[in-house]
């Protein structure tokens, strides 16, 4: 059911401030950024070995995002598991009791169909499906 993990969020409140430390002291390839109107976020990806970081910084007050952040501070946000067949697996999870937040797939970064579960139903942490359709990775 699950390929990999796919990537890593990270809440950050500037991607401006925030990457040089990965793309200077860590020494990851920045892959791009995009800004993800739906979600009021703009979206940094750096490699790091098989997987990716995802910074996440938000464009609006009412951004998920950066709620999170006035919340929780900046830091890890999400965890997203690359799969196939994304709305068998939203079906499957539901069927094993797992409340998903999104119920059917919607579009996130880099096209990418994803849906999210609730981290009361998933000991606490924030998973996201993640279905590349026809991308490498």
């Amino acid at each position: 059911m699950i390929k990999k993990v796919d990537h890593i969020g990270i809440a950050v409140k500037s991607l401006e401030n925030t990457l040089p430390f990965y793309t200077d002291v860590l020494e990851l390839t920045l892959l791009g950024i995009e800004e993800v109107e739906s979600q009021k976020v703009k979206v940094a990806f750096l490699q790091a070995g098989g997987t990716k970081l995802e910074l996440l910084e938000p464009t609006s007050e009412e951004s998920p995002i950066a709620k999170f952040i006035e919340k929780c501070g900046e830091g890890i946000h999400h965890v997203a598991l690359g799969v196939e067949s994304i709305e068998e697996r939203i079906i499957e999870m539901k069927e094993k009791g797992i409340q998903m937040i999104d119920q059917q797939p919607r579009l996130g970064a880099g096209g990418a169909q994803i849906a999210f579960m609730h981290p009361k139903s998933s000991t606490g942490v924030l998973y996201e499906l993640c279905e590349k359709k026809g991308m490498k990775g």
